[in-house]
């Protein structure tokens, strides 16, 4: 769909795709679930699998229990150390993941159970870790969020980059300026 309209945070001519050919082959995306998120682990493998050299399978596979915060903190390590550029967690609503990802610095994580918001999050805050819901969303309306994810790039537009920029001074402890 093409917004074509002037809008607050919608840039005339922005095109909205979850088309696949719009999404860019990367050399590796990063993947992981907990307990929770099981249930989309496999469709969100085969997607990313279409669309990278390389998936990063940091998830688990059974429905035994496991804590969030150490399954996020090792899939962001992805990101950190270079692996990769995006990471896409699945757990029960994505909240804890996305609350574990925002705790590690150079990391931007957003959940988004659509896809307006999940390709905003990228376009207009350099969003790296997708956060998605399993008890939320079915696995096909999940397959349409990462869609639009990997698709959506950081504007170029000197205001965006000015408040991502300022979201690292204040990851930093620096002064916003």
């Amino acid at each position: 769909m093409t917004r074509t309209r002037e809008h607050r945070g919608v840039i005339k001519g922005e095109v909205l795709s979850g088309d696949e050919a719009a999404i860019p082959f990367r050399r590796a995306i990063a993947f992981a679930n907990d307990h929770a998120g099981l249930g989309l682990r496999a469709p969100l493998l085969e997607l990313l699998a279409r669309h990278a050299g390389e998936v990063i399978d940091l998830g688990v596979t059974s429905e035994e229990p496991v804590d969030f915060p150490d399954i996020t903190r090792r899939a962001v390590a992805a990101i950190l150390d270079g692996r990769t550029d995006r990471l896409v967690l699945a757990c029960g609503t994505g909240a804890g993941a996305c609350i574990a990802a925002n705790k590690v610095k150079g990391i931007r994580a957003a959940v988004a159970h659509d896809t307006y918001v999940a390709r905003q999050a990228v376009v207009h805050d350099d969003v790296n870790v997708l956060c998605v819901g399993a008890w939320i969303t079915g696995p096909q309306i999940a397959l349409d969020v990462v869609r639009h994810f990997l698709a959506a790039e950081f504007s170029q537009e000197e205001h965006f980059r000015r408040r991502v920029a300022k979201l690292t001074a204040m990851e930093n402890g620096e002064p916003l300026v």
